[in-house]
């Protein structure tokens, strides 16, 4: 039986005439939403994905054509009087798609979908001190192709117990193998158009490693996601005698009884052609045991199942296991037959866990688990005067598979987190496609389950409105569940609010007295130490009939449309990215988190939306402080960009531990390459420029060749800065240039500033080793103590003060000649502050 359903009512057949397909005609605003069908049979249900369908009046434009605010922040010396702030609206078009045409036979007949997108933009005029900034905005939104980017995951597969990477370890999209991994267990994998539940699978050749299937979280706008696969050690083998009875203990936990064991009983093994095994028996039992925290990377799947009325539904794991048999003598595989599992009752401290307990498979296709056999209470004498109680299953093992001991779980809630630029936590600077995981942990001591364990993880990508999770809450009690959260973005760890040395309900995003019951602690909370990385809250479900508890940060599972269109100004936790030492910015605005944002424009950063190209160049410099260089980007030999300004990009020495008084920073560049139209190669002029009283004392002797060979050569006459055109070969760490291309612009520049920090072109650091792989050396200076000022001098001496600087003047004209460096403005540097990174480091350069 079939049936169709609208926003999850299911619709009449006999009004709506529907057997298969369901056809929609003369359609009203109302019947927007989603739909789906669900197929049923005597034993069970299944529901199709959803589909989205949007219905625009015809007096309503399909896209706006006034764009939406969107806020970029200008440089520290670009104070605008008129809104008194830092910022300035660039505009924005959002993504909506637009009606397209559609055929007699009502199908779209459109070879390429149609977006709201740009449809043309002005050039404005930012009046920053000493100079002008230009910036294009935009003016008007229309319908155009939607830009479709490539959905990518990347990440590595690594060992959970030591950082062994799964070298050439082959992956499996589904039933469909798609490659492998590399020499270091990197992988890429590119999704397949319309994936909703990205399934993959890690197997290792070796044999070292439990295959890991993982459900990967997609950012369906397109881009990367980066993810660390972290897999488990088999454990190592034991012999068994086939002809005996043989009991295997389920249990990782030094000191603690194991959880339940496997009995297998008498002549269980067999050959792959059916003959019995009667000799000895290799057997790798390995177990995810909850009750370690750290084990909970190695997990396999989203643990979730399709329930009878057809809806993923969560569970809650008491262990995972898989088992491996296999001749003494020949290492050929061993099938085996049925098996009993047996699970003390003593370990499961919620009573209605005991009697809902079931044991589960794996499918490895789909990433579901499904139900092998239900769990039974029994009894067993041990010893005299001492009796257990165990939950007894019968286990046919048809084929090999990851198993499960799980019961489902109802308590459920959706927890609000955003995540942002800085710390400064502007609505307009969040950031998009960050991954952020929940793990649920058991209650606390004295509350009647496993204190240590962990039962549940869920992970999502953070969108333009932050992120929903799933969660396991209670309303009874506020820390019957609690969790730990984590946000990651390519690789990278977000940082939590502080909850020490008192909490900031502001910082936070959660008012209180809310904030108090759900018991926010970042994970440094008592012990300075620890990484900052995390929080752990109280999972307590909200209670509708007080008003402090009404407005987020968490939401009953009935009410996720809630917690997904939010306001920014509702209770919500937060991470942020540790970025003081940095700015960017272009003279066409782009956010690199939603690449749908891209605008095709000879100006652009990034001239290509299915690439991305990221480039470095080390500077060195030798000082007492850290200071801020900059890279001015200039076009240079394309008609159509020539002399007209990319963009702009700040970045922070970094101080070398190892060497005193050097530091060294890694500045971004516009590469050299194609513009958007891919018909014509631009020379970027690129123009390096540290803060303060500095000047240039080493160039890297292979860069200076390079670009003597590669004409035209821009005269560097003045030493407080370098001037180049940018190479269009992808140089490397001996010339001190990094280059990197991704179809993530965030990702390509993580791994370049690795690389770049490291001194290596394929190694990854964030400790700065200054004089390892640089381009360029500064040495910078400090004002000496008592020296006065050049406006101290002009109140006091004004005729030899002007008198001198016209000096000055006339001699730098001499020595410098014609230059079109733009330095920092006079006056307006920014201030030193130490910076927050972890740090060490060194290169050879020549004069």
């Amino acid at each position: 039986m079939k049936a169709q359903y609208h926003n999850g009512t299911l619709l009449n057949w006999k009004m709506y005439n529907y057997s298969g397909s369901l056809v929609l005609h003369d359609l009203k605003t109302h019947q927007a939403g989603l739909y789906h069908c669900k197929a049923s049979n005597d034993h069970s249900s299944v529901k199709s994905s959803a589909a989205h369908l949007t219905v625009i009046s015809p007096d309503v434009p399909a896209c706006i054509a006034q764009p939406e605010e969107h806020l970029i922040k200008l440089p520290d010396d670009c104070f605008q009087e008129a809104t008194g702030s830092y910022f300035y609206n660039v505009g924005h078009c959002p993504s909506t798609p637009c009606a397209g045409n559609t055929s007699e036979g009502l199908r779209c007949q459109d070879a390429m979908q149609h977006c709201c997108g740009t449809q043309r933009m002005e050039v404005r005029e930012v009046h920053c001190t000493g100079y002008i900034l230009p910036i294009k905005v935009v003016a008007k939104c229309g319908c155009a192709t939607c830009i479709q980017p490539k959905v990518l995951v990347r990440g590595k597969a690594s060992a959970a117990d030591n950082g062994e990477p799964l070298r050439f370890g082959e992956i499996y999209l589904g039933a469909e193998k798609i490659g492998f991994t590399g020499y270091k267990g990197t992988f890429t994998i590119e999704v397949p158009p319309n994936t909703e539940r990205l399934v993959v699978k890690f197997v290792d050749r070796m044999q070292k490693f439990v295959d890991a299937v993982k459900v990967f979280p997609l950012d369906q706008r397109g881009g990367a996601v980066y993810q660390e696969v972290k897999l488990m050690r088999k454990k190592k083998p034991i012999d068994l005698a086939s002809t005996e009875s043989n009991t295997i203990p389920l249990g990782e936990v030094p000191g603690e009884n194991p959880i339940g064991e496997i009995v297998i009983p008498p002549g269980s093994f067999f050959r792959s052609d059916g003959q019995v095994y009667n000799g000895t028996v290799k057997a790798s039992v390995t177990f995810v045991d909850p009750r370690d925290t750290g084990t909970v990377s190695t997990a396999s799947s989203d643990l979730n199942f399709i329930n009878a009325d057809g809806d993923l539904f969560p569970l809650r794991t008491y262990g995972m296991f898989s088992m491996d048999f296999w001749e003494e003598e020949t290492r050929e595989g061993l099938e085996i037959g049925r098996v009993e599992i047996k699970m003390d009752t003593d370990l499961i401290k919620m009573l209605e866990h005991r009697e809902k307990m079931k044991l589960w498979s794996l499918n490895p296709i789909t990433g579901l688990w499904e139900e092998e056999a239900s769990l039974k209470l029994a009894k067993r004498k041990r010893k005299k005067r001492e009796e257990r109680n165990f939950l007894i299953g019968n286990l046919e093992v048809r084929e090999r598979r990851l198993f499960n001991l799980d019961v489902a779980e109802s308590h459920r809630c959706f927890v609000k987190v955003r995540t942002y630029i800085n710390e400064k936590f502007y609505p307009s600077e969040q950031l998009e496609g960050v991954v952020v995981t929940l793990v649920n942990l058991e209650p606390r001591p004295g509350y009647p389950s496993n204190p240590r364990a962990w039962g549940r993880f869920d992970s999502v990508v953070t969108g333009p409105n932050g992120a929903c999770l799933p969660a396991f809450c209670d309303s009874e009690r506020a820390d019957a569940y609690t969790a730990y959260v984590t946000a990651t973005m390519g690789g990278e760890e977000l940082e939590a609010v502080p909850s020490s040395p008192k909490l900031n309900p502001r910082a936070i995003g959660v008012s209180q007295p809310y904030l108090n019951k759900l018991g926010y602690q970042r994970t440094d909370h008592e012990d300075p130490a620890l990484k900052k990385t995390a929080f752990k809250i109280n999972l307590a479900k909200p209670n509708q009939n007080n008003i402090d508890e009404t407005n987020g940060p968490i939401y009953a599972y009935r009410n996720l449309k809630d917690c997904d269109q939010a306001p920014v100004t509702a209770n919500h936790f937060r991470f942020y990215r540790v970025e003081e030492d940095k700015y960017e910015y272009n003279v066409v605005p782009f956010k690199e988190t939603d690449l749908t944002t891209w605008t095709g424009d000879y100006l652009s950063w990034w001239p290509n939306p299915q690439e991305f190209r990221a480039c470095y160049i080390k500077v060195k410099i030798n000082g007492p402080h850290e200071y801020m260089v900059r890279s001015r980007n200039v076009g240079g030999s394309h008609p159509r960009t020539r002399g007209q300004l990319y963009g702009l990009r700040d970045s922070r020495s970094i101080r070398d531990v190892d060497i005193h008084n050097s530091s060294a920073a890694c500045v971004e560049f516009k590469c050299s390459g194609m513009l958007f139209d891919q018909e014509m190669v631009d020379r970027t002029v690129v123009s390096i420029i540290p803060q303060g009283s500095c000047h240039r004392t080493a160039v890297n002797s292979y860069l200076r060749e390079y670009l003597s060979r590669h004409p035209p050569v821009v005269e560097n006459n003045d030493t407080m800065a370098f001037t180049m055109l940018a190479p269009v070969d992808p140089l490397g760490h001996n010339y001190g240039i990094y280059t990197v291309t991704d179809q993530n612009p965030h990702l390509a520049k993580e791994i370049a500033i690795g690389r770049c920090f490291a001194g290596t072109s394929d190694g990854f650091s964030r400790e700065m080793k200054s004089d390892q792989g640089t381009a360029l050396a500064f040495t910078c200076f400090e004002k000496p103590v008592g020296t006065k000022s050049f406006f101290q001098r002009l109140l006091e001496s004004p005729a030899q003060t002007l008198t001198e600087m016209r000096r000055e003047m006339g001699a730098n004209e001499q020595r410098r000649g014609p230059s079109q460096v733009v330095a920092y403005p006079s006056g307006l540097r920014t201030q030193r502050r130490p910076s927050r990174r972890r740090r060490v480091g060194t290169s050879s350069i020549q004069q």
